[in-house]
């Protein structure tokens, strides 16, 4: 089994900043991309921002700039720094991570969603 548990999520206002951060679990062999996802009421999820295991990230045109994806292979965890909220920037957010697992098996798992709003 594998899990993904996030954290972080919150409300602030426009302007702040909040980290939120993903710790994988479980029957993990190689954990290869990481990143996160949000999706807005009314809305598509949409990425948000993905990292590789080699450090190289990748950023949605709407958070670049405001935005930063780290990761710790030793522990398995993945963040993103939000700095510079805007109101557009709530949703519920989602961490996922591509996952060869016991059984050789690749796999996208997600975390349960963390809300983040921003709103004064």
């Amino acid at each position: 089994q594998v899990q993904l548990v996030e954290s972080g999520g919150g409300l602030v206002q426009p302007g702040g900043s909040l980290r939120l951060s993903c710790a994988a679990s479980g029957s993990i062999l190689r954990l290869d991309a990481m990143g996160w996802y949000r999706q807005a009421p009314g809305k598509e999820r949409e990425l948000v921002a993905d990292i590789t295991s080699g450090g190289s990230t990748n950023y949605a045109d709407s958070v670049k700039g405001r935005f930063t994806i780290s990761r710790d292979n030793a522990k398995n965890t993945v963040h993103v720094q939000m700095n510079s909220l805007k109101p557009e920037d709530t949703a519920v957010y989602y961490c996922y991570a591509r996952i060869l697992d016991r059984y050789y098996a690749t796999n996208d798992y997600w975390g349960q969603g963390t809300q983040v709003t921003v709103s004064s």
